[in-house]
């Protein structure tokens, strides 16, 4: 019996009511949510001052509608000209809430009297209660606004990002989305996903009448903290952080190291879900061996994470320090024999088929994941050097260059 509801709970709406709550219509969409092929077009940007490098990537890719945000800030107003903020939102049932957050959070965060704390610079317990504060005002805002337009608006945002002074850097979380710092060549702390299946993030949504189903609140929403989801949020008797879904961010404070932090990455869990941290961190180590420029570095992440099978929208935020991988003589000659190694495997297993029988890209790129290929970036792998395979398949096959945008990562391997 349970596995029959389960299913159900899968396919088709079913009602919750939950204690004197509005009445959720709960659906895990199983078909429409993906094109026919993934959009490729990218919104880039770069930046720099206050001895930070920062450069962006985000990507629709195969979801419908491109429901992610990013905010990127050096030097804030209000005297804090050497403080600077980034965050990714990663919105879910719509744009709105991720597209308010990253013109507003920023100001909710530090106008608010809890942030400065009646001082000039902020202590950090000032600062984590002005976040905290920040998140928690501009929920109520969002709510407001949607309440005045009827509920219309029912979508909802993960949100991560760094608030970073002269002497530390705050990691904020509110969802699954993930932040993490590379100091001295390893990750040396990353954020902490929020899931409903969580033990502390479980036991709230129990307490608040509801249940964790195929790990997602009531069966439906598959994270446990985020701004915005209003109907999540109107369980009587509770206050706004011990609803079924809560608004409110953890909060990290890490001392700066100027000898050891290389860089930050933030990104949503369109990344996540194809690579771990270390991978990442390592992927992005091995870029900046070969290039200075942040925005290719971000965009060979989103292109090797779509190759390797992410299916969600996808949004990173490449932050670098001083301390951050310079360019390294050795690695980009490396980079030069590997790129033109695999231009003659290319062509040597196209040659080994015959003309009359031209093989599609998906069948080159089985055959290249079958050899032990020399010197590939580490956490990219082959999936990192799809676009090297497919300009020498394209030049030597013009005539089948089509094909090659509509393969999905799945059929590569």
């Amino acid at each position: 019996m349970l596995a029959v509801f389960l299913y159900l709970a899968n396919v088709f709406y079913f009602s919750v009511v939950i204690k004197g709550c509005c009445l959720l219509k709960v659906k895990e969409v199983t078909m429409g949510a993906f094109l026919d092929k993934p959009k490729m077009e990218k919104h880039n940007a770069h930046g720099e001052g206050n001895s930070l490098r920062y450069g962006l990537s985000s990507m629709q890719g195969w979801r419908v509608e491109m429901e992610d945000a990013h905010t990127a800030v050096i030097g804030l107003p209000n005297g804090l000209d050497p403080w600077s903020f980034f965050a990714v939102y990663d919105g879910h049932a719509g744009s709105q809430v991720a597209r308010y957050c990253c013109e507003h959070l920023l100001e909710h965060i530090t106008s608010n009297p809890d942030f400065r704390g009646g001082e000039r610079e902020p202590s950090v317990e000032s600062v984590k209660s002005g976040i905290r504060t920040g998140f928690l005002q501009i929920d109520e805002h969002m709510r407001a606004i949607s309440e005045k337009k009827h509920g219309a608006d029912r979508s909802g945002s993960t949100a991560v990002g760094v608030l970073v002074s002269p002497r530390h850097t705050y990691f904020i979380n509110c969802g699954d989305s993930r932040g993490l710092l590379s100091r001295a060549g390893r990750v040396h702390f990353f954020t902490q996903d929020h899931k409903p299946s969580n033990p502390l993030e479980k036991e709230r949504i129990q307490n608040a009448g509801g249940s964790v189903m195929i790990q997602r609140v009531n069966g439906s929403l598959a994270v446990s903290r985020a701004l915005g989801d209003f109907d999540y949020k109107c369980v009587h008797g509770k206050g706004p952080t011990e609803q079924l879904v809560s608004p409110e961010p953890e909060v990290y404070e890490i001392e700066r190291s100027e000898a050891a932090d290389e860089f930050i990455v933030l990104a949503c869990d369109g990344i996540w879900d194809v690579m771990a941290n270390e991978e990442l961190c390592d992927f992005v180590r091995s870029r900046l061996e070969v290039t200075e420029d942040l925005e290719r570095v971000c965009n060979e992440i989103v292109d090797t994470c779509l190759y390797k099978g992410s299916r969600d929208n996808m949004s990173v935020v490449l932050i670098c320090f001083p301390g951050a991988p310079k360019i390294s003589p050795e690695a980009v000659r490396k980079e030069a024999e590997l790129d033109k190694y695999l231009e003659s495997k290319v062509e040597e297993i196209i040659k080994k088929q015959g003309e009359e029988d031209v093989p599609d890209l998906v069948h080159v790129m089985r055959t290249l994941a079958t050899e032990s290929i020399p010197n590939l970036p580490p956490g990219g792998e082959l999936a990192s050097k799809r676009s090297v395979v497919e300009a020498v398949y394209n030049r030597l096959n013009p005539c089948r260059s089509e094909d090659t945008d509509s393969a999905s990562a799945a059929d590569m391997w």
